[in-house]
């Protein structure tokens, strides 16, 4: 087994508003099939999955797809993996960046309001683990 690093794949901000999980899980099963062809590989068994706070992907929901459409495929049966990235903020005022808290948007370094996503908005295939 071994590893087949696909994180230049990634898309920032994919959201279940604009697309459902199932063609979300349907472009990363595409992906991993791709690069674990181009690998060689007889096998998918794992994928890591980074998913920002933000993003609005449900884990469960695309485990669910995943079970669907990746049957009969060379990644039938392997394993998703998720890690969650946490939210991030940058201030328009001062550029401070800081981590989204749940409570409150204002900076804690200058108290302005004006703030953007910096961080844990992203959905991405990290790499998958083949045989």
């Amino acid at each position: 087994m071994y590893n087949v690093p696909v994180s230049s794949v990634h898309s920032r901000g994919w959201r279940t508003q604009s697309m459902h999980e199932l063609s979300i899980t349907q472009s990363v099963l595409d992906i991993a099939l791709r690069h674990a062809t181009q690998a060689g590989a007889r096998r998918i068994t794992r994928l890591n999955l980074v998913i920002g706070e933000l993003s609005s992907v449900v884990d469960d929901s695309v485990q669910f797809y995943w079970d669907i459409v990746s049957r009969e495929t060379i990644a039938a049966g392997s394993e998703l993996h998720f890690e969650r990235t946490p939210g991030a903020l940058r201030c328009l005022g001062c550029g401070h960046t800081f981590p989204l808290n749940g409570q409150d948007y204002a900076c804690p370094a200058c108290g302005e309001a004006q703030v953007v996503t910096a961080g844990g908005d992203d959905f991405r295939l990290e790499s998958i683990e083949v045989e």
